[in-house]
């Protein structure tokens, strides 16, 4: 049974009606985005059947084929985040009634794609406004209304909107003036072509911080919200949302071992097991917990004990080591220790094979 993550169903879903309130308060539409925890089909079928949510988005096909058939039953149109990939034209068409696009070509296989199937392929065109992602370059504007009219001329793809990614590579914040840019590119697409777009997305849970400032551009009219609705966070300034809670997701692992160690290693210190030199600090004799996990399962830097008089020291791939001496609680062999997980330490337990899950 461990390692094993533990998902409250309850305060996740709490966690859900807080940000669909604050989503529609800024007059936005709902994107829950699956990735963060693999798909994990007890918390899809829960999204699926929330009346807040419009769209249920994942960066893998694999993730949006598990839960599809549920979404679309639910009435959710189900998105592919990540590009997607020419290889997987087909498959998107099958899976995905919305794709995330930035190149022709690739929207051109997804039209050849979407009429061997006879269907329509909705998309959403990528702007990148200085994060250096994906998108089209904001100020080559010429560029985007050139690939939009090119757009306009498949027969089976349905230019379904224009969306933005800030924070996840360049760590750019979304803010007002720059988010403004991507409403004034969505109002002169749709004054040029005569078209109106569902969708003009001002980007992932670090934007949803604008709407309680009252800051949030006018035309931007849907967020795609993963961390913010599993732990409660605005990944701009990481403040908590109100209504929110960080720990309805945990891991639970099991201690292997527990001795009182020298804190510092003895002998020649070298590279560990991920090609790192480590620093260690003296702090005498400490009781040493082995708990059965490690880097293989979880993100070190996204881990944290639920007990505050625990830490972390350190892992390797398949053991992690957690300093007791502090606790109150007495520790034995065989007791579980819980943790909080950030978005990464959430992101790898749950896509590891190794961990198992449980639910209340």
């Amino acid at each position: 049974m461990y390692p094993r993550i533990v998902i409250d169903m309850k305060k996740l879903e709490g966690n859900l009606d807080a940000v669909a309130k604050i989503t529609k308060e800024g007059g936005c539409s709902l994107m829950i985005v699956t990735k963060g925890v693999c798909a994990d089909p007890e918390v899809t079928k829960m999204i699926a059947r929330h009346p807040a949510v419009s769209y249920m988005a994942d960066s893998r096909v694999e993730n949006l084929r598990a839960y599809a058939a549920d979404a679309r039953e639910n009435g959710k149109q189900t998105v592919l985040l990540r590009l997607p990939m020419m290889s997987q034209a087909a498959e998107v068409v099958d899976v995905a009634d919305i794709s995330f696009n930035s190149e022709l070509v690739t929207i051109k296989a997804l039209d050849e794609a979407a009429a061997a199937a006879g269907k329509t392929h909705k998309i959403v065109l990528m702007i990148d406004l200085g994060d250096l992602r994906e998108g089209i370059f904001f100020e080559k504007e010429d560029e985007i209304y050139a690939a939009v009219e090119q757009i306009l001329a498949l027969k089976n793809i349905e230019l379904y909107g224009v969306a933005v990614n800030l924070t996840c590579y360049g760590a750019i914040i979304p803010k007002n003036d720059n988010l403004s840019n991507l409403a004034r590119i969505a109002g002169e697409i749709e004054k040029k072509f005569s078209i109106k777009l569902p969708i003009v997305s001002g980007g992932n849970s670090s934007s949803i911080y604008l709407i309680g400032k009252g800051e949030l551009p006018a035309g931007i009219n849907n967020l795609r919200l993963g961390e913010s609705f599993f732990l409660g966070n605005d990944t701009a300034y990481f403040t908590k949302l109100p209504g929110t809670v960080d720990d309805a997701i945990t891991l639970e692992a099991e201690i292997i071992e527990l001795k009182e160690k020298p804190s510092l290693p003895i002998g020649e210190v070298g590279k560990d097991a991920f090609g790192q030199v480590p620093v260690y600090e003296d702090k005498g004799l400490m009781m040493r917990a082995i708990v059965a996990v490690g880097q293989q399962d979880v993100a070190l830097d996204s881990v944290e004990p639920v007990n505050e008089d625990l830490e972390v020291m350190g892992a390797s791939s398949d053991h992690m080591i957690v300093d007791v001496t502090h606790s109150a609680k007495e520790y034995k062999v065989g007791d579980v220790i819980s943790f909080k997980l950030g978005y990464g330490g959430m992101l790898r337990t749950t896509t590891s094979a190794y961990v198992e899950r449980a639910y209340k």
